[in-house]
């Protein structure tokens, strides 16, 4: 049984964003309470004397003063923080300068022209990625982030087999990490985008994922949405004529990511 991975420092705008909505949450509460109480009063019927709304009213200040502190935090770590961390993260994957900054821009130029919002990820889950998608879950932030889309979906295939997660994107990820098999041999590319057209909602694109090409037959008509590729096998021409085919023939395009 593979360990829970530990979260990684990527997902730190999320945790700052939960903080921010449960300080939210909790400023709303204090404030119709004072309001619940005033009516009270107001009708003979206070069951709060003037000392603890008083007290009340004191939280509420300070609720509401730790709030924007959050938003000024959330606000920083939005600019230059956050830059630096999705920097960091494209240096990794030798997209920061020359031919890779530029493919890169155009991968999200690309996304960001597409309708729609949604955007789902399909990752092979074979044997030769085990271990890959610790790396690759950082880029696939930064491309969410860039390109605007949200990440509705995560989907892995191996074998014939296909799973797909919902929810938050460290949700998703971390179901993928915990419960793809990355097992077996057969990159079953097509069967799973007729599965997952099957009984997945239609998004803006989706993005495959993987390091070798197809075992089956992909059948490029039946895909109803651009696929966006990213190949891992930089060294196996066969993987990139695949990938990049695919991307062409649905109205996607490819990116090929090297970590360094």
């Amino acid at each position: 049984m593979r360990k829970r991975h530990a979260p990684s420092s990527e997902n730190f705008y999320e945790i700052f964003s939960d903080m921010a909505l449960l300080m939210l949450a909790a400023f709303i509460f204090l404030f119709a309470l004072i309001l619940v109480n005033a009516q009270l009063q107001g009708g003979g019927k206070s069951e709060l004397d003037s000392q603890e709304v008083e007290r009340l009213q004191e939280k509420l200040a300070e609720t509401e003063q730790r709030n924007r502190q959050l938003q000024e935090e959330m606000n920083e770590l939005a600019g230059k923080d956050v830059k630096e961390q999705m920097d960091k993260v494209l240096a990794s994957a030798g997209l920061s300068k020359g031919q890779g900054k530029r493919d890169f821009d155009l991968f999200i130029e690309g996304l960001k022209n597409l309708p729609g919002n949604e955007l789902h990820l399909v990752v092979d889950a074979t044997g030769s990625m085990h271990g890959v998608t610790t790396f690759l879950i950082p880029v696939l932030r930064v491309i969410a982030i860039r390109s605007g889309k949200h990440v509705s979906a995560v989907s892995w295939y191996a074998d014939r087999r296909t799973g797909t997660y919902t929810g938050s994107m460290g949700a998703m990820f971390d179901n993928l990490m915990q419960n793809a098999p990355f097992v077996g041999a057969d990159e079953t590319v097509g069967h799973a985008f007729r599965e997952i057209a099957r009984t997945s909602p239609l998004p803006s694109a989706y993005m495959l994922i993987g390091d070798e090409p197809p075992t089956d037959e992909v059948g490029y008509h039946e895909i109803p949405a651009p696929v966006f590729t990213l190949p891992l096998g930089l060294n196996d021409s066969g993987t990139i004529f695949a990938y990049k085919t695919l991307a062409e023939q649905t109205g996607g395009k490819m990116l090929k990511l090297k970590f360094e």
